[in-house]
């Protein structure tokens, strides 16, 4: 009777500061990744879209979307990669036609708008988005273990916010007016949503993702009562069906609500690891609230990354000073992770990204000494 332990088809972990922050374990800095860090704001990134002829062409293409994954570590000493593809992947799958006009955002050829809409939803076939998760294998495999490899989704109300307005939105009216006068179909879209979520992460995770993150880009636009019925209700959903391990090794699991300051406290009960704040947050108040129980991850606003050197390294330690000195020695206790308060805006310099990594790290260092 063999009774091994599974052996893993790939490299193991270098690099598992990442890792240990999200698990609230001691690390000898704060490790640093960037939301959108392959992206727009790397010409090698516009000059392999280029090639691939559209957004969706090199999201869709294995090669490309590993090559682009890849273009920031080669650049930058960051402590995780994060699968480049879109949070809209899986209504696209539902069949309501995805597209991306060049300097334009998304659109959806087929709004979700009445009943008969919603009725035809269901959770879609995982085979359609199996570009993903060839993806997801393809970047695990490239990265020889240099260091964790990140796999996301949009959250059940983001999603349904792009699927009821068909793009985005200045007003949320279209999603707003659902959501008030027929919530009965938002809550059906929304559990829809939801079981997708979790069972899209579930399938990274089987593909290679070493942790998950639930993007709620559009969470902070509800109302106070209506965000915990209509957001966090149905990322609880989704955190209660993802796997916390795969082949024995743990799994962290990362909530960002973009606007989610207010409702801190109640989405420090999520039975996930990692709370991602934006800047509006004071994070010395946020480790007191949640940092019992989660790591945070955040939150310099992504235009410091505009200024000159010497700026970008005093806002980095006000962030880590407002953070204080993280855990250290056996067990767990409050982590941090460094990040921006929302995605990198495609006109920040390359350079500049260079000094707010390097400073996070020896400044981070310093703290801990």
């Amino acid at each position: 009777m063999n009774t091994s332990v599974p052996t893993s088809p790939y490299a193991p972990l270098q690099n598992d500061t990442f890792i240990r922050a999200c698990l609230r374990q001691a690390t000898d800095y704060t490790p640093v990744w960037l939301m959108r860090q392959a992206g727009r704001y790397l010409p090698e990134y516009r000059a392999t879209r280029a090639k691939a002829g559209s957004f969706m062409g090199l999201a869709t293409n294995t090669d490309y979307a590993t090559e682009v994954t890849l273009q920031p570590l080669e650049r930058f000493p960051l402590d995780a990669a994060i699968l480049f593809s879109d949070i809209l992947t899986i209504p696209d799958a539902m069949g309501l036609g995805l597209s991306f006009a060049l300097g334009e955002g998304p659109k959806f050829a087929h709004a979700v708008r009445d009943e008969a809409a919603v009725a035809k939803l269901a959770v879609p076939d995982m085979d359609k988005l199996r570009y993903v998760f060839d993806a997801v294998t393809s970047i695990r495999k490239a990265l020889n273990g240099r260091v964790p490899l990140i796999g996301f989704s949009g959250s059940p109300w983001t999603l349904a916010c792009y699927m009821v307005e068909g793009a985005g939105s200045d007003d949320y009216r279209a999603v707003k007016t659902m959501l008030y006068s027929r919530p009965d179909l938002m809550h059906k879209m929304l559990q829809i949503n939801a079981d997708s979520v979790a069972q899209y992460l579930n399938a990274q995770i089987e593909a290679g993702a070493q942790a998950v993150m639930i993007f709620d880009s559009w969470g902070g636009v509800l109302a106070d009562g209506a965000f915990q019925e209509f957001s966090l209700a149905y990322t609880a959903r989704v955190l209660a069906q993802v796997k916390k391990e795969h082949n024995g090794v743990r799994i962290p699991s990362i909530v960002f609500t973009k606007g989610g300051g207010p409702w801190l406290e109640e989405m420090g009960q999520l039975n996930c690891d990692v709370l991602g704040l934006d800047w509006t947050v004071n994070l010395a108040k946020a480790r007191a609230l949640v940092g019992h129980s989660k790591a945070l991850q955040g939150n310099i606003d992504p235009n410091v990354l505009f200024a000159n050197p010497a700026q970008i390294e005093a806002e980095v330690a006000k962030v880590l000073n407002s953070f204080g000195t993280p855990h250290s020695g056996a067990g767990t206790g409050p982590t941090h992770i460094f990040n921006l308060g929302h995605g990198i805006n495609q006109h920040t310099p390359p350079d500049n990204v260079a000094v707010l990594v390097q400073a996070v790290h020896a400044q981070s260092r310093k703290l801990r000494v």
